[in-house]
């Protein structure tokens, strides 16, 4: 490969990550800068590759392997998606939300009932929606900006932790179990130290709220069709956690059996006759700027693994013990995006065992938590929350490492005791 090509690759790569940590400073969508340059980049291997069959091959089963993992990715997501979509759509999480409040709540028992449904939800929804969801209640309530911006931190840290042990809840662990690096049920011993480190965030941004609060509690109409749907949902998800398990069904066919009934129970119930939108037009509702970026950002990982640059990464776990240099990628995923960050540690081939991927999956789950810009959940708070900035997210970011790295070791401790 000539190393002027090399060059401009690893260029546009370094160009696209700029443009996602500068997004709010180019006004440029991240989706559109990262998907652009993603497949340029394969467009330029292709050329400059075909004079030499042999070289030609090679990107070309490349470029296929790498869409073929996008691919199982994608529909997943849009599986999951679409049925988070409908269920928001209809009012079915508003009310889940109000089941549990109080008219009149202590600030205190509320942020820990925040940080509770948080960890939950974002298990079972995707972060975005769990975002979302739950800042638009702390938005309700006037609070003040700096116990708004309290409430805020809390959100982001709580959401990235609750996805970090159920593939339904976050991209990377996804993404490193669909590379058979961890086990579905290993996975869910995270959520042990997840919440633990969850809880004491919420302890320690808890001082000096003593105040009640009052909440208007609105209950949306539910319908027999949308109850089928949410339980078909939950469903899907145990049925999806069984079958791997049992039968090594891969999730995003349970996923897309899943949507599938949704559908049908939906015309069974003749909703689709009765609504002005059809039930399958909840799938253009889901947030497509995400599956964009993830589309980008993995089209140029697979591209740095094609011309071999990934190699530099291994060298950080050639020095450093696995365990330090996974809790080092996560702090540095708050400073770089981690689904890029998890793609290329997957595609590096780093050998591992599966306690030590376990703990990398806590570390890039929860990682990006630790700056604002550092996750999807954060770049959504901070668009939603007018106080919420990178210097007032900063403030807490010592106290967001010691509990990052209280959940760590205790991830690492557990898994290690369970594995061996």
């Amino acid at each position: 490969m000539p190393a002027v090509l090399e060059y401009i690759l690893i260029g546009l790569a370094v160009v696209a990550l700029l443009g996602v940590v500068l997004e709010d400073v180019i006004h440029v969508n991240k989706a559109k800068v990262t998907l652009f340059l993603g497949t340029f980049s394969w467009v330029l291997l292709y050329v400059f590759h075909s004079n030499t069959p042999e070289q030609g091959e090679a990107v070309a089963r490349g470029f296929e392997e790498n869409v073929a993992e996008i691919a199982s990715l994608w529909l997943f997501l849009v599986a999951a998606m679409t049925f988070v979509a409908y269920l928001n759509k209809k009012g079915m999480i508003e009310n889940v939300i109000h089941l549990f409040m109080l008219k009149r709540i202590s600030e205190r028992a509320l942020l820990f009932l925040t940080a509770i449904f948080c960890f939950i939800f974002s298990s079972l929804a995707d972060n975005i929606t769990a975002t979302l969801v739950s800042v638009t209640l702390i938005l309700s309530l006037n609070l003040s900006t700096k116990k708004t911006v309290r409430f805020a931190t809390l959100v982001v840290f709580a959401v990235n932790s609750g996805g970090v042990s159920l593939i339904t809840g976050d991209v990377t662990t996804l993404m490193i179990f669909l590379e058979d690096k961890v086990d579905i049920l290993d996975l869910m011993m995270l959520s042990a130290p997840a919440f633990i480190a969850v809880m004491l965030l919420a302890v320690l941004l808890s001082r000096g709220m003593k105040e009640t609060v009052e909440i208007s509690i609105t209950r949306n109409e539910v319908r027999s069709v949308d109850l089928l749907i949410g339980a078909a949902f939950l469903c899907t998800i145990v049925s999806t956690i069984v079958a791997n398990v049992l039968f090594n069904i891969p999730p995003v066919l349970m996923f897309l059996l899943g949507m599938a009934t949704m559908f049908l129970i939906a015309r069974f119930f003749d909703a689709d006759e009765k609504e002005e939108q059809s039930i399958l037009e909840y799938i253009r509702v889901i947030e497509f700027e995400t599956l964009l970026f993830f589309l980008g950002i993995l089209l140029l990982v697979g591209m740095l693994k094609e011309i071999e640059v990934l190699d530099s990464i291994v060298r950080m776990y050639e020095i450093l013990p696995p365990s330090i240099a996974n809790f080092l990628m996560g702090v540095l995923s708050s400073a770089i995006d981690n689904v890029p960050l998890t793609a290329a540690l997957l595609k590096a081939g780093i050998v591992m065992t599966e306690a030590e991927w376990l703990g990398l999956t806590y570390a890039v789950g929860v990682g990006g938590s630790l700056l604002v810009i550092g996750s999807a959940a954060g770049i959504v708070a901070m668009s939603k929350v007018d106080g919420l900035t990178f210097a007032s997210y900063a403030r807490y970011s010592l106290v967001l490492l010691l509990v990052y790295s209280i959940g760590y070791v205790a991830s690492m401790a557990l898994a290690q005791l369970v594995l061996g």
